[in-house]
This record gives structure tokens, sequence and C-alpha cells, in this order.
């Protein structure tokens, strides 16, 4: 593993911990929208999942981790985000792969309650660019 892999993997840990309802939030739109249509984008997921305040888009690239690792979904196609923040970066299109999967991981993984937001000294002040800035 290089070290840049070790510190994606690093703080997709940290998310997991830190934004839990968020992501759980966002995959299960995620696997609805594969169930629909076959494929979904980052894009796709983030039109049906707000982003709260003083968190940053950087989370959203967690949302796929586990439903990869599962076999449900793998990576295929490139295409330019539509969202003008992306500046026309190309994303993956996620496509499914085993719909039986998806429906099992839907439904063993219901939405989660909202937490309470941290304690500022709870989030290390380098992290802050992915978790958004809390409250003092």
């Amino acid at each position: 593993m290089t070290e840049g892999e070790r510190r994606k993997n690093d703080a997709h840990d940290l998310l997991e911990k830190r934004r839990a309802c968020l992501l759980r939030t966002a995959r299960r739109a995620m696997a609805g929208i594969l169930l629909e249509r076959g494929e979904a984008t980052a894009d796709d997921v983030r039109d049906l999942v707000p982003l709260p305040d003083g968190i940053k888009p950087a989370v959203f690239g967690a949302v796929p981790k586990p439903l990869a690792s599962a076999g449900i979904i793998t990576k295929g196609r490139y295409l330019r985000s539509r969202r003008k923040a992306a500046s026309a970066r190309d994303i993956p299109v996620w496509m499914l792969v085993d719909r039986v999967g998806a429906i099992n991981w839907l439904k063993s993984n219901p939405p989660l309650e909202l937490p309470a937001p941290p304690d500022a000294e709870e989030v290390p002040r380098r992290q802050t660019w992915l978790f958004g800035e809390v409250a003092k």
C-alpha cells in the first residue's frame, strides 16, 4: 500500500466514525439509485443527500467503499461532473453488479439517527478541511 492509499484509508476510517449518519444516508441513496438505474455517480448522490452546513464535500468520497468491498458495485467508466464546484473533474460511474446484495445491504443497514455535533477538541485542527469547522 502506498503512503497516499494509507492516508486515504485513514481519512475514510475517521469519516466512518465522525460522519456515520451522513455516510449511511448517502450509501442508502446510492444503493437506491443503483437499484433503479443500474449505475450512479457522486453527483447523483449529492442531488439526493444535502450537505449539512460546515461539512466539506470530500465526505462523499467514502460513500462507495463498503459497497465496492462487498462486491455489490464496481467502478465503470468516468464522466465529467455536472456540478460547477467540481470544475468539470472526471468522476467514476459506479455500476451495480449484485442486485440481491444491494437489497440485502439496504435491509441490514437502516437509516441512522443524527448524532450531536462533536466538540472542537474531538476534531484535530489538521482535519478541518475534511470535516469542516466545528463549533467552539
